[in-house]
């Protein structure tokens, strides 16, 4: 591989939308847009690059995405602060290669799944390899909060480029 071919850089950037029903149409009331870049944290690095290059035990994949209403991630964060669901209510993401060099996570979270149990302001977003609350963040993002109240959804995608 030629230097001018390595890898230099791994952003991430998300977008969260609340929408809710109107009239049996679903209409978005809160739009982050695509806010980045994020936060890929130390153990997100070793567990979900390092480890899963090299097929080594302990290595992840992303398979949830979690929202919160805390800040975002430090490089030594191994969580999300303020993080809204249980640990069940995590949601599953559907991955999928958009670009040679772009990963997309995208994920729903329903109002009938009684997600949130009270209205709550919405700034920080994190990847997950599973609901278990004591798993490692890959990587986290934050935006201007928005409130979304229990009859509301909440779409999800997030992006992880690498150039």
């Amino acid at each position: 591989m030629e230097i001018s071919e390595k890898i230099k850089n791994i952003h991430g950037f998300s977008r969260v939308q609340i929408t809710e029903d109107k009239d049996g149409k679903e209409v978005v009331v809160g739009d982050s847009g695509f806010v980045g870049p994020n936060q890929v944290v130390n153990l997100g690095f070793l567990h979900y690059l390092v480890r899963a290059l090299c097929s080594s035990a302990g290595s992840k994949y992303i398979g949830y995405v979690a929202l919160g209403t805390g800040s975002a991630p430090g490089a030594a964060h191994t969580g999300l602060d303020g993080e809204i669901m249980a640990s069940t209510q995590r949601g599953a993401v559907t991955a999928e290669s958009v670009a040679s060099t772009t990963a997309q996570f995208t994920a729903t979270f329903a109002s009938s799944d009684s997600f949130l149990s009270a209205a709550a302001d919405l700034s920080n977003i994190g990847l997950f390899y599973s609901t278990e609350t004591a798993d490692t963040l890959f990587a986290g993002n934050t935006y201007a909060s928005s409130t979304c109240d229990t009859n509301q959804n909440v779409n999800i995608t997030y992006q992880i480029r690498f150039s």
